[in-house]
């Protein structure tokens, strides 16, 4: 016999209300996120376009130029390729919800609340203190040098509180982020070194197998470039630009025009007829109107440049280390926001009309284009909060040795430390300081503080730890 169909009135009042509170807690979990993904992408919704930098066109280029280029990404290179069709956007949005996800997980991982709005007040808040947005919306690598170190973190000495699969994504992450810049490369690599040293002395602050399982991801990004590069570069070689980049710091540092002094005499360096007349920084000399285009680019002087890199380290050593402390120093002190990021981006634009023409009009409408971008209010606030947050992180482990406790914040506290530092000396003792590289990881050690003042208000408030309890973890 048929049922009579039932009417919104026959259903009792109280499962009515259950649902709708199910409905409507399960839009918040939904709206939090989305809304925090929202907030990293103001910069390029308010841009119309996602943000360029004059190190963009080298990137866009890589998948239709069949060679390769110094420091410049193939497999980054990729990643952009996937978003042209829509002008870009879904590599912004995809760094926008790694970023917001990598968050959220590392919270929960922390025992510091899994909750969605959590995450998402504290991607808020780091979008509104630091150069978070600023990253996230910029077709740049420069983000994935702190995605992949926190995923590292979470990979090598929380993997007993992740899921499978998000162990698997964050093992992703951690290789893309290693082949995506060979800067990056070296800070994993040095964290993990890092991570290896009190192993050897037999007083671990993460398992062993965690670091073996950190050194699979950051080798598979290594083997993820290369193939890469033989896909669309037809070499199966790391990204070229080894030597180029020291022997632009040391010419800004003085020490070319030094070794061609002393040798020009004895060996006939292409080099020797200017070397009174070299620009004064790297960047004018690689990328400007230089000598180093009359003489071929990297093709021309690579081999040259090799060699007087590696003289003047063997004939300076002491004049070697102390313009590479200096310039270490000087890269810890600089991080604002925004660097190359403006309106004069010659090279960038000419890939776009060269290789995308018909995403060219609507590019040149964007406000960066139109020279109606600025950052001279955020550099107001972001190199403030950076020093404040590094000289915080600082004062965080230096209460964990004194309380004689590593714990898991402490843990954290130090991968960053040490990546800070691994940065400064790569980015700026090898290439020469740049706001740019500093600003790329200024965000974490905010986030270690925040992390941190969590912790503590829990401790104070034990019933949070009873609200937002650690979720369990599948096995494996």
């Amino acid at each position: 016999m048929a049922q009579p169909p039932v009417s919104a009135s026959d259903v009792p009042s109280g499962a009515a209300g259950s649902s709708l509170a199910l409905a409507a807690r399960a839009a918040a979990r939904i709206a939090a996120p989305v809304a925090a993904v929202l907030v990293l992408l103001v910069p390029a919704m308010w841009n119309r376009f996602p943000l360029l930098q004059y190190d963009t066109g080298g990137y866009i280029a890589r998948w239709y130029e069949p060679y390769l280029v110094p420091s410049r990404s193939t497999t980054f290179g990729l990643f952009l390729h996937l978003g042209e069709r829509l002008d870009y956007w879904p590599v912004v949005i995809v760094q926008a919800v790694l970023t917001v996800w990598t968050v959220a997980l590392l919270l929960r991982v922390l025992g510091l609340g899994g909750g969605t709005r959590r995450a998402a007040m504290m991607v808020v808040a780091l979008a509104g203190l630091t150069s978070l947005p600023w990253l996230t919306s910029l077709l740049l690598t420069d983000i994935f040098a702190g995605l992949g170190l926190l995923a590292l973190y979470m990979l090598v000495a929380r993997r007993e509180a992740l899921r499978r699969w998000e162990a698997a994504l964050l093992f992703g992450l951690v290789a893309f982020a290693a082949a995506s810049h060979t800067a990056t490369f070296a800070m994993l690599l040095a964290v993990l070194g890092a991570g290896l040293m009190p192993v050897l002395v037999r007083r671990p602050v993460v398992p062993l197998r965690g670091l073996a399982r950190g050194l699979a991801a950051v080798a598979v990004g290594a083997l993820l470039l290369l193939s890469t590069n033989l896909a669309l570069g037809r070499q199966f070689a790391w990204t070229p630009g080894g030597f180029t980049i020291p022997f632009g710091r040391m010419l800004q540092d003085g020490i070319v025009a030094r070794y061609l002094d002393d040798h020009c005499a004895k060996v006939a360096y292409r080099l020797c007829p200017y070397r009174h007349d070299l620009p004064k920084t790297a960047d004018d000399f690689l990328w400007g109107k230089s000598v180093f285009n009359q003489l071929g680019r990297f093709a021309g002087l690579g081999d040259e440049m090799r060699a007087i890199v590696l003289g003047s380290l063997a004939a300076y050593p002491w004049r070697q280390i102390e313009t590479a402390a200096a310039a270490m120093g000087t890269q810890l002190a600089m991080n604002a926001s925004g660097e190359g990021v403006h309106d004069k981006l010659w090279h960038t634009y000419g890939i776009i009309d060269r290789f995308v023409p018909g995403m060219a009009p609507r590019m040149r409408a964007a406000r960066q284009q139109k020279g109606e971008m600025s950052f001279e209010a955020v550099n107001l606030l972001h190199p403030v909060v950076a020093t404040l947050s590094l000289l915080g992180l600082v004062g965080v482990m230096a209460w964990s040795v004194r309380r004689r406790r590593c714990d898991d914040i402490a843990v954290l506290a130090g991968a960053i430390g040490v990546a800070v530092l691994a940065n400064a000396f790569v980015c700026g003792a090898l290439s020469g300081p740049h706001d740019r590289y500093g600003a790329r990881i200024a965000w974490l050690p905010t986030l270690v503080l925040a992390a941190a003042a969590l912790r503590a208000y829990q401790i104070r408030v034990p019933r949070l730890q009873n609200g937002d309890a650690l979720a369990p973890a599948e096995a494996g």
